[in-house]
């Protein structure tokens, strides 16, 4: 069974704010995976640049308002989810802290090629246009999803259904690049294009979907299924059942200057998916659907 998420009370919360309707759903404490059992690797530690080794601290530019994969714990301050866990496991392997910075996800790329932070770990797509920028260490795999209000009362049942309807997506994403040529795809057939709604928030584009601002929400396999699944107790949302358009891999990224941590990256998360590790995680996530069995750089 799927837990019920803090997200339930930020959305309410966040609609109550708009004037939409609010209701006195609890939430309970979400779930963490049990990490007591990961240990440093010293040939694996060795790779790790020397500035970050001497911090004690992995710095991880995140976006964190995407749960299963990253949001706050009840507190409000700390993070938590399968990446928040995973990467905790990887920093360990490699004698290391994880240290979250909270950004908008338009401005990871930017914040590591700067090295403001030493890896990105925030549900991005690992593309070849973002690879000309930074390298990825792939550790899932995912897909757009479509998710609509309870009913599907727009009848969306596939991307052509989308023409000539607004659809929220997050500002630099995958789905924004795919509503963009859906929509193209739209005039091309002689239909109306896709009235794309681009914004940095998750929760916000919720709120859109669930006073009917717009007709569906483009979003990755995980946050739609766990969204649609704990809203509301499972009322609000629901996944229109495709198998996931454009399904690719989730990548950290790091800054192509840094090829050592990439290896290191690349052994730890291997390391944590052959001693099971790995699938404790995305079990404990309930994302497990989305598993890889052999760690990349770039895809290969």
């Amino acid at each position: 069974m799927m837990p019920r998420l803090l997200v339930t009370s930020l959305l309410v919360a966040t609609l109550a704010a708009c004037g939409g309707t609010s209701d006195t759903t609890q939430t309970s404490t979400p779930p963490s995976s049990d990490l007591s059992s990961v240990k440093k690797d010293d040939k694996l530690a060795a790779l790790v640049p020397a500035e970050i080794a001497s911090s004690g601290k992995l710095k991880v530019g995140s976006n964190i308002q995407n749960p299963p994969n990253n949001f706050y714990d009840q507190d409000g301050k700390t993070p938590m989810g399968s990446e928040v866990d995973l990467i905790k496991a990887i920093a360990a392997k490699l004698g290391l802290q994880a240290e979250h910075s909270d950004m908008a996800f338009s401005s990871l790329i930017t914040s590591l090629e700067t090295k403001r932070v030493d890896v990105t770990m925030a549900a991005m797509n690992d593309t070849a246009e973002r690879q000309q920028k930074i390298d990825f260490v792939d550790y899932f795999t995912s897909g757009i999803t479509i998710m609509v209000q309870k009913g599907n009362p727009a009848q969306v049942k596939g991307p052509d259904d989308l023409c000539g309807k607004g659809i929220a997506v997050n500002l630099g994403s995958s789905q924004e690049q795919f509503g963009k040529e859906q929509s193209e795809k739209c005039k091309a057939q002689g239909n109306p294009e896709v009235q794309l709604s681009v914004t940095d928030s998750d929760t916000g584009n919720q709120n859109q979907l669930r006073t009917g601002r717009v007709a569906a929400i483009l979003n990755d396999l995980p946050t739609a299924v766990y969204v649609a699944k704990t809203a509301g107790d499972g009322g609000y949302f629901e996944v229109v059942p495709l198998a996931p358009i454009n399904g690719g891999p989730y990548g950290i990224g790091v800054n192509k200057e840094n090829a050592k941590l990439s290896e290191a990256i690349k052994g730890a998360l291997q390391s944590l998916i052959d001693d099971g590790t790995y699938t404790k995680i995305l079990t404990t996530w309930d994302i497990k659907q989305g598993a890889i069995t052999k760690a990349a750089i770039n895809g290969k």
